[in-house]
C-alpha cells in the first residue's frame, strides 16, 4: 500500500485557468492518460475544463454542491453523492450557498472502468484481481489501515475493517483492455 499524504499533492492551475487542482496521483500509459486523482477547489461559477476523450466522476466533499449547466440539462453535484459523466461535456458551473471542495477522478473509459463508492465507518473487503487497483481517500482518519484524514491509499488489495468515525471515498479501478 502506498500513501501519498496531502503535503505531497501538486498544486496545479486548473486546465482552463479558472481555478486551482492539487493532483494526487496519476498513471499514464503509452504517452497517455490513463487516470488522475484530484481535489479542486471551486470558490466561484463558471466553466468546467474539458477532458476530451475521457470520463469524469466528481464528488463533493466540502460544502453544499454544484449544478452542473450542461447542453444535455442540469446535473446536480451534492455532498458525498459521487457523480460521473463524460469530460467531453460542456459545463458550466453555479455553486450553492458558496465554495465548494470536489473530489476528481478523470479516467480513460475506452481502457478502464472506474467507480467511487462513499464509505463511512468500516471498509470493504476489496480482493486483488487481475487489473483491478483500489484508491481509498479519508476524509476522516482510518486508524485501523494507518491512513491519516485528507490522505490517499493506493493499492491492488484492501481488508475489510471497521474504523468508528471512518469517512472516506473508495475508488475502483478495472482494467478493461
Amino acid at each position: 500500500m502506498r500513501i501519498i499524504r496531502p503535503e505531497e499533492f501538486r498544486t496545479q492551475p486548473w486546465k482552463n485557468g479558472g481555478g486551482i487542482t492539487h493532483e494526487i496521483a496519476r498513471e499514464d500509459r503509452g504517452g497517455a492518460l490513463l487516470w488522475r486523482l484530484s481535489i479542486a477547489e471551486v470558490a466561484s461559477d463558471g466553466p468546467f475544463s474539458a477532458f476530451p476523450g475521457l470520463s469524469r466522476i466528481l464528488t463533493v466533499i466540502e460544502g453544499a454542491g454544484l449544478h452542473l449547466h450542461t447542453p444535455e440539462g442540469r446535473l446536480d453535484a451534492l455532498p458525498l453523492a459521487p457523480l460521473a459523466f463524460s469530460g467531453d461535456l460542456a459545463v458550466d458551473s453555479r455553486m450553492i450557498g458558496g465554495p465548494i471542495r470536489d473530489f476528481n477522478v478523470i479516467y480513460d473509459g475506452s481502457r478502464l472502468r472506474a467507480s467511487v463508492q462513499t464509505l463511512r465507518d468500516s471498509l470493504p473487503a476489496c480482493p486483488s484481481a487481475p487489473g483491478k487497483s483500489y484508491a481509498l481517500l479519508a476524509l476522516a482518519p482510518a486508524e485501523t489501515i494507518g491512513l491519516p484524514a485528507g490522505a490517499l491509499a493506493l493499492s491492488r488489495h484492501f481488508e475489510a475493517c471497521a474504523s468508528a468515525g471512518f469517512a472516506g471515498l473508495l475508488v475502483t479501478f478495472t482494467q478493461t483492455l
